[in-house]
C-alpha cells in the first residue's frame, strides 16, 4: 500500500468533551492488484487520529472506493495500520 496524496484537518470539539486533539486525514492510497483491498478506480482511507500529550493513536478509520464512495468492510493489517499512524504522526508533528 502506498499513500499517493493526503489532506489533514484538525477536528475542533467546541464542547471540549473529547480530551486531547483529533485530526482527520483523507488518504488517497494505491494497493497492488493482487491485494484483497484492490478496487478498480482506487481507494481512500479516512483516518481519525487522536493526540493527547505525547501519545498519538489511530482512533478509527474508514476505507471507501474513490469511484462511488462505497464504504468497504475490511480491516487493515497491523503493519498497514502502523504505517498509516506513522505517516499521520509525522505530518501532525510537522504541522502540515
Amino acid at each position: 500500500m502506498d499513500i499517493l496524496a493526503y489532506t489533514m484537518e484538525e477536528i475542533i470539539d467546541p464542547t471540549q468533551i473529547i480530551d486531547g486533539e483529533r485530526f482527520e486525514f483523507m488518504l488517497d492510497i494505491k494497493v497492488d492488484e493482487d491485494d484483497e483491498l484492490y478496487t478498480e478506480g482506487g481507494l481512500e482511507i479516512r483516518a481519525i487520529v487522536a493526540k493527547k500529550d505525547d501519545e498519538t493513536s489511530l482512533a478509527n478509520y474508514f476505507i471507501t472506493t474513490k469511484a462511488n464512495q462505497e464504504l468497504l468492510d475490511f480491516a487493515l493489517e497491523d503493519e498497514e495500520e502502523e504505517m498509516i499512524l506513522t505517516f499521520c504522526k509525522e505530518h501532525i508533528a510537522a504541522g502540515e
